[in-house]
């Protein structure tokens, strides 16, 4: 069963499997136009995924690049806002106690092996 709701221009905003407030209609059947509507939705929660995967990514690209400034003496961490030095001490204390697991965290910081 799938428990639709519409816009004012009639087209699908939210599709669920359970009731839910503001539902306009249901259906029994998976039509044409809920599986158009559910690939689109299935292709944004990729996208979306892909690019929370990419900002993982990012932030270890940005730390690294703050470690290699900070190490060339063109930046300190007393030039960054004091939430930024706090994380950046908290993520490098952490990766400390990391150290001594080597063999379980692959190169690439993906995770456990």
């Amino acid at each position: 069963m799938y428990y639709i709701e519409r816009d004012a221009a009639g087209q699908i905003t939210r599709v669920d499997s359970t009731p839910f407030t503001g539902m306009t209609e249901h259906s029994e059947a998976r039509t044409a136009e809920l599986d158009r509507w559910l690939k689109a939705q299935e292709a944004r929660e990729a996208s979306l995924r892909k690019l929370q995967q990419s900002d993982l990514e990012m932030v270890r690209v940005l730390e690294d690049l703050i470690e290699v400034l900070m190490s060339k003496g063109v930046i300190s961490i007393t030039d960054l806002p004091e939430a930024a030095q706090a994380k950046l001490i908290n993520r490098a204390q952490a990766r400390r106690s990391l150290s001594g697991l080597e063999g379980l965290i692959d190169d690439d910081d993906e995770g456990l092996i």
